[in-house]
């Protein structure tokens, strides 16, 4: 079974132009030529029969190359398996709007192919890409690598395994220097974003049967505002509110770090208190038993809530400026357990997906307020709020809230001071900075999400990119603090979809990355092409994304760019 679906999803193979080069007219022009073939002729033919039917495994490659590494010279992915290569290469910056934004993003689907795999036994192929720019017209004595990660994949049991890309937590985004100090007026760094999901074996019908792998390089958005708002220029006095926002969805949500550490001490019998979705639990029920559940807590946790994968100064240093945070502490059935001992978590506050604890709250303000201090004239939004936290999990009082951003802020001196959402409606981007209001904290403010649970439950982002023009209407965003773009899916939503990347799929699955790269290609030329036109120009709007990557941050860029010059 499992092979009759690699052979379906495999692409023909035909030897028709290198026979037609090498045979002679009468060696294919008729029945009785070829029943009096050599026994070598007929031998190569049972061998090119043999071929076409051996399996193979597909993998989708989406990628993106920035305008602004592309006007730093010639930048290209390259990529290879076994027997093919594929280069996505940045053209010359043209005057062409148009033909510009076609240049930027770029698909491709390859085969890692049991033919040419040279083992009879090991049939595994490698899947890497390389990034490599070079700098100015010289493009040979410049060319720098910026990174080169790989992945083995077998063609016959479509597993992928080994390599740099065999975990999630093992792709972290790089950023580099790409000129010497003192060799430009200011340096250019740039940073690759990248994710390879594993398929799993062929035979499912919910999630996607190719492996998935994204890909973008864009120009570090560490001091983003900076760059295209100087301090004294005249963009300065254009309201913050014009901008359009990169965002880190559930940005808490970085790293097991709580949640082990909470199964450890607990036991993964507790992961049903904290999933709190009876739907998914009993999907998972329904194919293997209580104990066994308990062993697989961690897959299961991950499949749900790693939202992303890289430390937040990292999220930063791609260009997040807006964050919503779920402060609470755990759930009132594991608070009191967890206390005890060494070994336990501390008991304060943690950013909750659903009841499973992320990131610290104290932790996640430090880093933004240290982050602030590096980058001066740099500005980032948080919002708290609290849906989907169960009422197990107790939210923090006033005085909790106000102690932590206190602690946090106590840091910085007076250097920054805390803005609401009046600063982020009305201020100027120079009273923000004058003022030192570079942290704007709100809570539950009144903003226009295009996130629906129906439409955002899909696996090809289609729903999602349909609902766009319908739900920014000027009449849906008018009055609100902001226009919340949500480009990725929730697959979570499936319960099915949660179950096989639990059960079925590898160390390199979950269902929240399964969608990213084909819901990214779809979603984000959207937003660029759209987002002025649909959203206009005076309504703050933040582009959020799972995986927060370099093409959606540098769209937000281009974005932000246009509405100042408006």
């Amino acid at each position: 079974m499992r092979l009759k679906t690699l052979f379906k999803d495999r692409r023909p193979f035909s030897f028709a132009s290198k026979s037609a080069s090498s045979s002679s007219p009468s060696a294919s022009t008729s029945p009785s030529t070829s029943s009096s073939a050599s026994p070598s002729a007929l031998f190569r033919r049972m061998s090119i029969k043999i071929q076409e039917k051996l399996p193979s495994k597909g993998i989708q490659i989406s990628a993106y190359i920035s305008p602004t590494v592309a006007s730093w010279g010639t930048c290209s992915i390259t990529l290879t398996v076994p027997g093919e290569t594929v280069v996505f290469q940045s053209s010359p910056p043209t005057s062409s709007a148009a033909a510009s934004s076609q240049q930027q993003f770029f698909s491709r689907a390859i085969e890692v192919e049991a033919r040419n795999i040279p083992s009879l036994f090991d049939k595994k192929g490698r899947f890497s890409f390389r990034v490599n720019l070079a700098l100015g017209q010289d493009n040979n004595n410049n060319n720098k690598l910026i990174t080169e990660q790989w992945i083995d994949v077998n063609a016959v049991t479509g597993f992928a395994t080994g390599g740099t890309m065999d975990s999630i937590a093992s792709t972290p985004s790089i950023c580099a220097w790409v000129d010497p100090e003192g060799t430009t007026p200011k340096r250019r760094e740039v940073v690759v974003t990248y994710g390879f999901y594993e398929s799993g074996p062929a035979g499912q019908d919910i999630l996607p049967k190719r492996h998935q792998c994204y890909i973008t390089v864009s120009a570090a958005g560490s001091r983003w505002m900076e760059d295209m708002i100087p301090p004294g220029s005249w963009q300065e006095n254009r309201r913050f509110r014009r901008l359009v926002l990169p965002s880190a969805h559930d940005a808490g949500m970085n790293s097991m770090a709580s949640s082990s550490k909470l199964l450890s001490k607990m036991g993964g019998a507790v992961v049903g208190t904290l999933v709190h979705d009876n739907r998914i639990m009993a999907e998972i029920a329904d194919t293997i038993s209580g104990p066994a559940i308990a062993l697989i807590a961690p897959n299961i946790i991950f499949s749900l809530a790693m939202t992303q994968k890289d430390s937040l100064d990292a999220m930063l240093r791609i260009g997040a400026r807006y964050f919503e945070f779920r402060p609470a502490y755990c759930h009132a059935a594991v608070r009191s357990a967890m206390q005890k001992g060494k070994d336990g978590l501390p008991d304060k506050l943690y950013f909750q997906h659903g009841a499973i604890p992320g990131m610290g709250y104290d932790a996640f303000l430090a880093d933004v307020v240290a982050f602030l201090q590096a980058h001066q004239e740099e500005i980032v939004v948080v919002q708290l709020r609290w849906d989907g936290v169960p009422n197990e999990c107790a939210r923090p009082s006033d005085q909790d809230k106000r102690e932590y951003l206190d602690q946090a802020l106590k840091k910085a001196g007076d250097r920054i001071v805390a803005g609401n959402e009046n600063d982020l409606r009305n201020a100027t981007i120079a009273e923000l900075r004058k003022d030192k209001k570079r942290l704007i904290m709100m809570e539950s403010v009144d903003s226009l999400s295009t996130y629906t649970d129906e439409g955002n439950a899909t696996m090809d982002g289609q729903s999602i990119v349909d609902a766009f023009p319908r739900v920014l209407t000027e009449n849906s965003w008018r009055g609100k603090a902001f226009i919340n773009i949500q480009c990725q899916a929730t697959a979570t939503n499936i319960p099915k979809a949660v179950a096989y990347s639990v059960l079925e799929a590898g160390t390199t699955s979950s269902c929240i990355l399964a969608t990213k790269a084909t819901c990214d290609s779809k979603t984000l030329p959207w937003c660029r092409d759209n987002v002025l036109r649909t959203c206009g120009y005076d309504t703050l709007v933040v582009m959020m994304n799972d995986f927060i990557d370099g093409a959606t941050a540098d769209v937000a860029f281009q974005l932000s760019k246009q509405r100042l010059m408006a």
